[in-house]
């Protein structure tokens, strides 16, 4: 912006230079044209001037002394001026105005960008970076938050929990079920056994269990027995099948390998070597022999 300006005032400058030469030729061109025309007239008067004293032989000789004193200085001036104009104006003016230039233009763009600069930069870049970052981290974090939040909580959260979810109650519901198995109900079963199950169960079972079980075996077992199975041996044979999988496939694997390896390297490597050496046996000893 500022080089801008400072190039139209160069140019405005530059061109005002061209108008001054250009000025400058004009008026030599137009003092040397008017001054042959002066001259020309007074020639043609002279050259009429004899005619006219031989008519009139009353005029003066001076008049005739006048005239070409006047005719000299006409020629001798327009010579002069339009030499010394065009020499001294083309000179003067391209030493003035490139001088005048160089400096003016020097000290005018030190001055103008040091301060122009210091004050556009100072304020131009504390407005712009302020408002351009704001803005730009704004749009930046909410984007890149949204997108990076969704994708990082949704695996994260479906690992974690997936991981965290089967160690847990795997673990929990192993220490669970046999501490509570082992205590809880070895105690719960003594005592209800002993103190309810004597008094309940001579009541229950002859009265409400000779009814109940007829009716609520056979509905009850067919139903509660086919998802319980169902759902029972789906989750075990999972569970099982990946742990009996993937010990039965390491151990399997590794000693398979190991075995293989062993055997193949042995076999490999006794063959190879056999015949290896004995080429090579071979080839060297007649090298030698050929020696």
């Amino acid at each position: 912006m500022c080089l801008g300006c400072a190039l139209k005032e160069q140019r405005a400058i530059y061109l005002q230079s061209i108008y001054l030469s250009t000025s400058s030729i004009y008026l030599s061109i137009y003092l040397s044209i008017y001054l042959s025309i002066y001259l020309l007239s007074n020639l043609s008067y002279l050259s009429i001037y004899p005619s006219i004293s031989s008519i009139h032989p009353s005029i003066h000789p001076s008049i005739i002394h006048h005239h070409t004193l006047s005719i000299y200085l006409s020629i001798y001036l327009s010579i002069y001026l339009s030499i010394y104009l065009s020499i001294y104006l083309s000179i003067y003016l391209s030493i003035y105005l490139s001088i005048y230039l160089s400096i003016y233009l020097s000290i005018y763009l030190a001055i103008y960008l040091s301060i122009y600069l210091s004050i556009y930069l100072s304020i131009y870049l504390s407005i712009y970076l302020s408002i351009y970052l704001s803005i730009y981290l704004s749009i930046y974090l909410s984007i890149y938050l949204s997108i990076y939040l969704s994708i990082y909580l949704s695996i994260y959260i479906s690992i974690y929990l997936s991981n965290y979810l089967s160690i847990y109650l795997s673990i929990y519901l192993s220490i669970y079920l046999s501490m509570y198995l082992s205590i809880c109900l070895s105690i719960y079963i003594s005592v209800y056994l002993s103190i309810y199950l004597s008094i309940y169960l001579s009541i229950y079972l002859s009265i409400y269990l000779s009814i109940y079980l007829s009716i609520y075996l056979s509905i009850y077992i067919s139903i509660y027995l086919s998802i319980y199975i169902s759902l029972y041996l789906s989750i075990y044979l999972s569970i099982y099948l990946s742990i009996y999988l993937s010990i039965y496939i390491s151990i399997y694997l590794s000693i398979y390998l190991s075995i293989y390896l062993s055997i193949y390297l042995s076999i490999y490597l006794s063959i190879y070597l056999s015949i290896y050496l004995s080429i090579y046996l071979s080839i060297y000893q007649f090298i030698y022999l050929s020696i």
